[in-house]
């Protein structure tokens, strides 16, 4: 129930608001727009420790604490209908009353302190073999994930839009989005590169120069059999056949 000028509203239950805002989205997607709901699992918002440490960083900065609770409760039940993360900016549309659009801008992160991440995250990518898949360890992730000296955005790094009548700077559906963030970085980590505009490849790059790409040949104890390697990967490694001798015919008479 919601107060409009001179008296409440007509109430409209969850699943309502949830099917109008919903059709609205449909509404979107005939018209090209792609639509990216926040679907959460369980009562958890985030599970990885990249995304809760991005919930854990919201609520330690975040100053609207009456609005925090009810935007886990929208992210929850489902209210983000749509979240898209593009380079410095989260636009979304949450379903509340109406259908409100949200704009959270997020500000670059300063070339000095993205510069001393490279070097530090580069210290910590140790293995080749996950260099060259450009995967990043739990312990790059950490360091990625540190209040001031890694990508997380600060307060002043932070503006919010939201077409709703709340005159808070952080009203419930900013909220709702922010902790959709989090829920999104569990199973795209990458993101957190778009929202400061940097390139994950430039840690790539700053720890190759680091790694030494020698070849060394293997030592013997490391150098499998036929034996080992088929009972490794249970394939029957038989010896090649022999070939066979060629039958000698019988003396021609002169």
């Amino acid at each position: 129930m919601g107060y409009y000028g001179g008296g409440w509203g007509a109430y409209v239950s969850v699943a309502e608001r949830r099917r109008n805002a919903m059709q609205q989205m449909e509404n979107l997607k005939k018209v090209g727009h792609p639509v990216s709901p926040v679907v959460i699992e369980g009562k958890k918002i985030a599970k990885t420790f990249w995304g809760k440490a991005w919930c854990d960083h919201l609520e330690k900065y975040c100053d609207a604490e009456s609005r925090l609770p009810r935007g886990r409760t929208y992210v929850r039940n489902g209210s983000v209908v749509d979240l898209q993360i593009n380079k410095g900016v989260v636009k979304a549309y949450v379903s509340g009353s109406s259908l409100y659009k949200v704009t959270v801008k997020v500000e670059p992160v300063q070339t000095a302190i993205w510069d001393a991440l490279r070097r530090d995250c580069a210290g910590a990518i140790s293995s080749l073999i996950e260099l060259l898949q450009g995967r990043f360890s739990d312990g790059v992730m950490e360091r990625i994930c540190q209040p001031k000296t890694g990508l997380f955005p600060g307060g002043d790094d932070l503006k919010f839009g939201c077409n709703c009548p709340d005159w808070a700077t952080m009203c419930k559906h900013v909220a709702a989005v922010l902790y959709g963030v989090g829920s999104r970085l569990d199973a795209q980590p990458e993101l957190i590169f778009e929202l400061r505009k940097v390139d994950a490849k430039d840690l790539i790059a700053q720890a190759a120069q680091g790694l030494s790409l020698t070849i060394h040949e293997p030592h013997a104890d490391h150098i499998l059999d036929d034996e080992d390697l088929s009972s490794l990967f249970g394939l029957d490694l038989d010896e090649a056949p022999k070939p066979k001798a060629k039958r000698r015919g019988r003396p021609k008479k002169a």
